[in-house]
């Protein structure tokens, strides 16, 4: 069985939940056995970009994928606001002003560090167990609550030739819940002028970048060519920011039995305890002990 990462350069038009969908298809069709099958957070199906896949074990670590810090570039397209904040949604509102490139740079920086930032009213938040953009859908007033979001970087990615700008490429590292859409219209209105977003891909999330990631058509094809193994990255992947502890052979047995560990020397926080080369448990050093986070049945 495979347990490791699939890391998808997600095309526009596909759903994350879709491309789980594809990927657990591909493995089917490959005779592979069956496999759990997650993503490290979601995309829209309009973007594009770095989509983590987790097979096996690897699902485990979806949760620390959806905390990682992402890095997208997108477009803000000036004059007209839909009310989804992409290119997908119905025109709420218009302006005729255009900003230039110096006033998109002289305001981005009030768009740097932590932010408050309201949501989109189509998102998949919960809003009394239901979707925002389900009630959304059904004409509901959707009131979505500001919340704080760290960007820890913003910059104009493309420069633009015109004076006055129709759009504007930016490119972002944020924190976990920041959502990209509401950024471009924020920063539209804080240019005083309205805005969406007419262009999205994430090139980052976590550990995971465009340059390791694969099309669903290059996976499909190593599939029929029996070399599947080749595109999937190892489950430490994902934890390469994470210090390796090795532990002995019965020590790794009591850590599968999700017993604590105590006498061995190890820094305060989160460990990865190796038995040789195979991951055993995500663990965290305390002052009792070491305690298992997470265990894997490998």
């Amino acid at each position: 069985m495979l347990h490791g990462w699939i890391i998808l350069d997600k095309p526009v038009g596909l759903g994350s939940t879709s491309a789980v969908s594809a990927v657990k298809r591909i493995l089917r069709e490959a005779g592979e056995p069956k496999t759990k099958v997650g993503h490290g957070g979601t995309l829209d199906p309009l973007a594009s970009g770095v989509l983590p896949i987790a097979l096996g074990e690897a699902t485990k670590l979806c949760g620390r994928m959806l905390d990682a810090i992402k890095s997208y570039d997108f477009t803000t397209s000036f004059g007209q606001e839909t009310d989804t904040l992409d290119a997908e949604g119905t025109v709420v509102a218009a302006s005729d002003v255009l900003p230039t490139l110096e006033q998109v740079e002289a305001v981005l920086p009030r768009f740097s560090g932590q932010i408050d930032q309201v949501p989109p009213a189509y998102s998949a938040l919960k809003i009394g167990g239901k979707a925002a953009y389900s009630r959304a859908r059904a004409g509901e007033c959707v009131e979505m609550m500001a919340r704080t979001v760290t960007v820890h970087s913003l910059r104009v990615s493309a420069s633009p030739r015109e004076e006055q700008l129709h759009g504007v490429t930016l490119s972002a590292e944020v924190s976990k819940g920041t959502y990209i859409r509401s950024l471009a219209r924020d920063i539209a209105h804080a240019l005083g002028t309205v805005g969406h977003v007419s262009y999205l891909r994430r090139t980052r999330a976590g550990p995971f970048s465009l340059e390791s990631a694969i099309s669903l058509d290059f996976l499909e094809e190593a599939a029929k060519a029996r070399r599947l193994t080749e595109t999937v990255l190892p489950l430490t992947a994902a934890l390469d920011d994470i210090p390796a502890l090795p532990v002995t052979p019965d020590q790794a047995r009591l850590l599968r039995h999700g017993q604590m560990l105590f006498g061995v020397p190890a820094k305060p926080g989160l460990s990865l305890a190796m038995a040789e080369e195979t991951p055993v448990a995500l663990v965290e050093a305390t002052a009792d002990g070491l305690k298992v986070v997470r265990g894997f049945n490998l």
